[in-house]
């Protein structure tokens, strides 16, 4: 049997390691219990030792914030002190990156606002489908035939035609579509013919 002398620095690693782990343990157990050093409670500062500073500050004019101190206590000479504080302000935006306020114009909006507004958009173009009938089966959903230029779709609601319209509704003498593209409704009526 081996008993690990194959190996023969692993047998003094571990010879080492263990005289030093009994050395500890029997320096922790036959030590002589020494004083531990106490915890000193946290003094708080007085209050009394601000008042001065506090007296010079209001006698200029700006409010003081109270001292602050380790007491855990609820103050409620502070709370009060923040209750009175009261915001008041001149009137700037505080969110803008500018110096000065824009002065609103006619309706509300500013100079600069209505130079970059420029020309109102064009009107989404008018939806080119024609309306000339519809079928209806019992059981089955409404169907309506459109027709645009020699093309002609049949659709019932919800399904789009033609790629980008889409059937709103049916009603028995038009039927309203959506161009899906420009985001512009119309309603078409039945035409004859």
């Amino acid at each position: 049997m081996k008993i690990g002398a194959e190996n023969r620095n692993k047998l003094i690693a571990s010879a080492v390691l263990s005289l030093l782990a009994v050395i500890l343990i029997g320096r922790m157990l036959f030590s002589s219990p020494q004083s531990t050093p106490t915890l000193a409670a946290p003094t708080a500062i007085s209050p009394a030792a601000h008042v001065p500073l506090a007296a010079r500050m209001k006698a200029r004019g700006r409010k003081v914030a109270p001292p602050r101190s380790l007491d855990p206590s609820l103050r409620y000479d502070w709370l009060k002190a923040s209750e009175d504080t009261k915001y008041e302000g001149n009137g700037r935006n505080i969110f803008l990156a500018q110096a000065e306020i824009p002065q609103p114009v006619k309706n509300g909006s500013t100079e600069e606002e209505e130079a970059q507004k420029g020309p109102p958009p064009p009107p989404p173009p008018p939806i080119n489908l024609k309306f000339f009938g519809f079928a209806s089966t019992p059981g089955e959903p409404k169907k309506i035939f459109l027709s645009q230029g020699e093309d002609i779709f049949i659709a019932s609601e919800g399904e789009v035609v033609d790629r980008h319209y889409k059937v709103v509704h049916i009603a028995p003498m038009s039927v309203e579509i959506e161009d899906v593209l420009n985001n512009n409704r119309q309603s078409i009526p039945l035409t004859q013919g």
